[in-house]
């Protein structure tokens, strides 16, 4: 790959439509508030119901921020925050979006939407 080739990839971010599942359950997590690094591996762990292993979290987080989707803050001297960006936004009510698209086929599914929403 050339110089150029290589300076134009990394100006332009990865679309959110390229997220892995994981990727997006991190955005999905910080769109309820910012977080440090370990409330979030807890909160996938939580979901996953096993260990998440720092060596994924982390590159994965860092890769979220170089695409824009999530900004990273320095809490204190060895703690860093996460927090969702107007991009990161976006991408999870698109997710969404795209999901209930797919899955409101009926009245019947719609009201199940809705009683989640009520919930």
């Amino acid at each position: 790959m050339s110089e150029a080739q290589s300076v134009t990839d990394a100006e332009t971010p990865r679309p959110a439509s390229e997220l892995t599942a994981f990727q997006q359950n991190i955005l999905a997590i910080l769109s309820e508030e910012p977080m440090y690094g370990l409330a979030v591996k807890r909160e996938l762990e939580s979901y996953y119901g096993s260990e998440v292993n720092h060596g994924r979290l982390y590159p994965n987080l860092d890769d979220l921020v170089a695409d824009g989707f999530v900004e990273k803050s320095e809490l204190d001297k060895r703690t860093n925050q996460y927090e969702l960006t107007e991009a990161g936004h976006d991408a999870v009510l698109g997710q969404l979006e795209w999901a209930l698209d797919r899955f409101v086929t009926d009245e019947e599914r719609a009201d199940e939407v809705r009683a989640l929403l009520d919930e």
